[in-house]
């Protein structure tokens, strides 16, 4: 499920993961793609199919709107039973000087071996699409803290609330970022009762030289899910292509 760098959408990744893509710029529009390959994938403090994984995006945008496609393979086939492919639109008002304000909404599906079909839009947790909108306020570029929440309508028998604070920073060459999420209150899907904290985390990302035309975009992620009975930390390494 992240959202991913989808840096108008810092639910999809935040500041946790750092994309690398290519951009082609048509009549005021943008169309970019990318590829990260990760050690593993961590969404909102949960482990998804405990191995390495494949992350390619896909998105296009323009005048404040963006569209774009997201999803995870395991490379582990034990893994494949939480593959995921994303679907989000989004729009952004930004302003020079107040910052600015995200809104859209996601559409989540697992295309799973077992898994229902794609066309299969049943709710209570039986369809193949779970759908959360979003809104996120991020600061001006004196204080850039990034304010964000979501909300499951569909599918979701609790109807799942996340929310989320990240800020980010610089030292000497490597960009960092502290990330704050937690469950709102009572879901199955995030394991809570009450408002938990479920998805703290500290990142770093920065462009290793190669070659003297040729740097690899690397980031490395420690997140921990503090939630009481499923405690669990990670040590996250990725590559941008």
């Amino acid at each position: 499920m992240t959202q991913p760098s989808r840096t108008n959408l810092s639910l999809l990744l935040g500041i946790i993961l750092s994309t690398g893509v290519v951009a082609v710029d048509a009549v005021g529009q943008s169309v970019s793609l990318g590829t990260d390959l990760v050690s593993r994938y961590v969404w909102r403090g949960a482990d998804f199919g405990e191995s390495l994984s494949i992350q390619p995006t896909l998105t296009v945008s323009g005048t404040g709107l963006e569209v774009g496609a997201w999803a995870s393979y395991a490379t582990n086939p034990a893994g494949a039973g939480v593959n995921e492919l994303d679907l989000w639109v989004g729009y952004t008002i930004e302003t020079s000087s107040s910052g600015s304000v995200s809104f859209g909404v996601t559409d989540y599906y697992f295309p799973a071996p077992d898994a229902p079909t794609l066309f299969n839009f049943e709710n209570g947790g039986e369809g193949a699409h779970w759908i959360e909108p979003f809104a996120s306020y991020t600061g001006p570029s004196s204080f850039p803290i990034t304010i964000y929440g979501a909300a499951f309508v569909h599918n979701d028998p609790d109807d799942s609330i996340y929310l989320e604070a990240s800020y980010p920073f610089q030292v000497q060459d490597v960009e960092l970022g502290l990330t704050a999420g937690a469950s709102a209150g009572e879901s199955s899907l995030y394991g809570t009762t009450k408002f938990t904290f479920i998805n703290l985390g500290v990142s770093a990302s920065k462009s290793v030289p190669i070659t003297d035309q040729f740097a690899l975009p690397l980031f490395v992620s420690y997140i921990v899910n503090p939630t009481p009975g499923a405690a669990r930390s990670f040590l996250v390494v990725g590559i941008s292509l």
